[in-house]
């Protein structure tokens, strides 16, 4: 691991400061990604500055939204009330997450910012365009069982592997941050990168910008809501697909739906096109199945992950199924 400055502050504007003002400077919170990272010799900022005790913590309703700050653990979170009974997606989420001795030490916003798991990412005796622009993307014509079929680009097929991300799109929640010219509001699906030709820039934040929290509006379809993940072995492991759905009925009929899905894109993805084959229709097995050929009408599988295009559709008609949708 190579040499770093450590540093804490217990303001978040000194924070800010502090990594803005280092080219190599990054935050840390609980450290499960960070150092790991550091470890492997994939991530090697010269100052890293620690924000697990900024006052952050805060999780309840703030004028008619959920807020949860930055720096609550991942647990906490899961098993608050209000989170469990009005917000179950995103509670679900969490508790599917890596083990319970992670969640009890990782932070919303670390969680928020990690990096994806490719194997070609992770070894630096690989090229990988996330870790160094320009040296290629060996996924796309090798091993790609785990990688996108969708929003890929020739330079990076990898996947987002957040399941708390794919919660907080389907719940059209807003990420808050602090940065060196002040705070920003920022849309969830606004907030991850398509990788294009910079698959090094994952995200919309600047240098030295600090998420704060994140809010997500109460009422509509979070209620109704619920998160499914499909992986290799029961737990500690990512999602090779995964489908975070929320929807409302009125007399049978889907008047509200938003479904977001993960292990099968480079960012938390959103189908719009999955939605508006439900939206305005009864819940039966016909509108199901015309919103999982919605949803991978666009795909594009390798030759390793093409079974994905079958699955994340059988996962959508099994958690549309459990809310209450009909054969």
């Amino acid at each position: 691991m190579k040499l770093f400055d450590y540093a804490r502050s217990a303001r978040a504007a000194d924070a800010v400061r502090l990594v803005a003002g280092h080219p190599g400077g990054a935050f840390i919170g609980g450290g499960t990604e960070l150092t790991n990272l550091m470890k492997d010799g994939v991530l090697a900022p010269d100052l890293v500055v620690d924000v697990s005790t900024l006052a952050l913590a805060d999780v309840g309703m703030r004028r008619g939204r959920l807020h949860i700050g930055a720096t609550a653990r991942m647990s906490d979170v899961a098993d608050h009330p209000v989170v469990r009974e009005q917000f179950p997606v995103l509670s679900e989420a969490l508790m599917a997450s890596a083990s319970p001795q992670v969640r009890n030490r990782a932070t919303i916003g670390g969680n928020l910012m990690q990096r994806t798991r490719c194997w070609y990412y992770r070894d630096i005796g690989s090229p990988c365009n996330k870790r160094e622009p320009g040296s290629g993307c060996p996924a796309i014509e090798g091993q790609n069982r785990w990688h996108a079929i969708h929003g890929g680009s020739d330079h990076c097929i990898a996947v987002h592997p957040s399941d708390l991300a794919v919660a907080l799109t389907a719940l059209d929640a807003t990420v808050l941050t602090l940065g060196p010219d002040g705070r920003r509001s920022i849309p969830v699906e606004d907030f991850y990168r398509l990788p294009g030709t910079t698959p090094d820039r994952e995200t919309a934040l600047r240098h030295g910008e600090l998420i704060t929290g994140v809010d997500i509006p109460e009422g509509g379809p979070a209620a109704g809501s619920r998160y499914l993940k499909l992986r290799d072995r029961a737990s500690f492991e990512f999602a090779v697909v995964s489908v975070a759905a929320a929807l409302t009925r009125t007399e049978g009929v889907v008047t509200d739906v938003r479904l977001a899905f993960g292990g099968i894109a480079t960012r938390p993805w959103r189908s719009k096109g999955a939605e508006a084959a439900l939206s305005g229709r009864p819940l039966t097995r016909a509108t199901i199945t015309a919103a999982g050929k919605a949803l991978v009408e666009h795909a594009q599988p390798r030759e390793h992950n093409a079974f994905k295009v079958e699955l994340v559709q059988r996962a959508l008609t099994d958690i549309l199924e459990d809310l209450g949708g009909r054969a």
